[in-house]
C-alpha cells in the first residue's frame, strides 16, 4: 500500500473497509499534495467515511429512490403520499450523483418549490421523503439535515366547516369524482372517518339493521364500531342500490377504490371553486369532532367516535369547544345558591335532594 507514480501522476494503493485492494489516481503530479490526499483517504477509511464518499460519487439520486421504494413497508396511505411527492424531487434531482446533492442544493430545491406556490407543509413532506431515503440506505451523509438557509414552517390547519361554507362546498361538488364527491363529504361530516377509511370503505363493514359501521385505522390499528345517524344511514342506503364486485362503497369507473391523490386533487379544486380558504380533506374530520364538542358531547365520546387511542389526544384539540358540557357541571351550583332563599322548613343537601 502507498503511493506510486504512473507517468506524471501519483496513484494511491490501499485496502478499503471490505479488505479489497483499491487503486485510485490522485490526479496530480505534486508528491506532497498526493501524500496529503493519500493521508486523508486513509483517515476516512479508518473512520468509516471513505466508502460512503466513494459510493456517493457513483450512485445517483434515481438509483437511491428505486432501491428505497423496494425497501420500505409503509401502510397504503403513507406510500401513496410518498409516491405523490416523488415526481417533484425527481424533476429537480434526477440524474445527479449523490455527492452533488449538498445542503445548498436542497435549499435551492426549497426555493424553487416556493416559487411554484407550493405550501411549506408540502415541501416539508417532500424533503422528509428525501431525508428518509438517505437515512435508510446510508450510502452517504444526509444533506437535508444541514439545509438550513431557507426556513420552512408547517402551518397546521385546524379548521372546521361553517354552515354557510358547507353550502358553498357542496354546491361546488357537482359532477366531480363521477358525482361521488358530494356523498363522500356528507358521509365524512357525519362519521369523522379518515380519508383512508372513506376510500377503503366496503359494504361488508356496514350493518343496516344495527345502524352501525365498523372500520379500522391503519395509523392506530384500532377497530371501532360506530353508530350511524339518519343522514349517514340514508346516504348509504341510497348508494347500496348500485354496487360493484369489488364491494367498495365509493368506486371509480373501473369499479375500484378511488386513488388518494385523485381525491386530494379533486377536493382541493372543489374548495378553491367554493372560495373557501385553508381547508383540507382532513378538516372534514375535524369539523365532525368540533361540531360534536360544541353541541355538548363529552370528550370521551368524541374520542371513541374518532378512534383515538388516548383521550388526551382528543382533549388537546377539542376540549376548548366543550363549553356546553362544562355548563351542565357549573349549573349544579345554582342549587346551592337557591337553598338560601327557600323556606326554613325546606332544606337541600349538596346533591340537590329535597329533605
Amino acid at each position: 500500500m502507498g503511493l506510486f507514480k504512473r507517468r506524471n501522476t501519483w496513484w494511491m494503493s490501499f485496502q478499503n473497509e471490505g479488505g479489497i485492494r483499491e487503486r485510485r489516481s490522485t490526479g496530480i503530479s505534486n508528491k506532497k499534495l498526493a501524500e496529503a490526499i493519500y493521508s486523508k483517504v486513509i483517515t476516512e477509511i479508518k473512520e468509516g467515511e471513505w466508502f460512503k464518499n466513494s459510493k456517493a460519487k457513483i450512485k445517483t439520486f434515481d438509483e437511491m429512490m428505486e432501491v428505497y421504494f423496494t425497501k420500505i413497508n409503509d401502510r397504503q396511505s403513507t406510500l401513496e403520499r410518498k409516491e405523490g411527492a416523488r415526481p417533484h424531487l425527481e424533476q429537480f434531482f434526477s440524474g445527479l450523483t449523490l455527492n452533488k446533492i449538498k445542503s445548498d442544493l436542497v435549499d435551492d430545491y426549497k426555493q424553487s418549490r416556493l416559487a411554484t406556490g407550493a405550501a411549506h407543509s408540502t415541501i416539508i413532506n417532500e424533503l422528509n421523503l428525501l431525508s428518509h431515503a438517505f437515512n435508510t440506505l446510508k450510502w452517504c451523509k444526509n444533506p437535508v439535515r444541514e439545509a438550513k438557509r431557507i426556513k420552512l414552517k408547517a402551518r397546521k390547519v385546524e379548521r372546521w366547516l361553517l354552515p354557510e361554507e358547507e353550502t358553498k362546498l357542496l354546491a361546488a361538488t357537482k359532477d366531480k369524482l363521477n358525482g361521488d364527491l358530494e356523498d363522500i363529504i356528507i358521509l365524512d361530516l357525519n362519521t369523522g372517518l379518515s380519508q383512508e377509511e372513506i376510500l377503503n370503505l366496503q359494504w361488508s363493514q356496514v350493518e343496516f339493521f344495527k345502524k352501525t359501521l365498523t372500520t379500522t385505522r391503519s395509523k392506530t390499528l384500532n377497530t371501532r364500531t360506530m353508530p350511524l345517524n339518519n343522514t349517514a344511514l340514508e346516504l348509504l342506503k341510497k348508494r347500496a342500490k348500485v354496487s360493484v364486485m369489488s364491494g367498495y362503497v365509493f368506486f371509480n369507473t373501473a369499479g375500484n377504490r378511488y386513488d388518494a391523490s385523485k381525491l386530494k386533487r379533486t377536493f382541493k379544486k372543489t374548495v378553491e371553486d367554493a372560495g373557501i380558504e385553508d381547508f383540507t380533506f382532513h378538516c372534514l374530520r375535524h369539523s365532525f369532532a368540533t361540531r360534536l364538542s360544541q353541541s355538548g358531547v363529552d370528550i370521551y365520546t368524541v374520542s371513541k367516535l374518532l378512534g383515538h387511542k388516548d383521550v388526551s389526544t382528543t382533549a388537546k384539540h377539542y376540549a376548548h369547544h366543550s363549553v356546553e358540557s362544562l355548563r351542565q357541571g357549573i349549573n349544579v351550583l345554582d342549587a346551592c345558591h337557591n337553598s338560601v332563599t327557600m323556606p326554613e322548613n325546606v332544606t337541600q343537601d349538596l346533591r340537590g335532594n329535597v329533605q
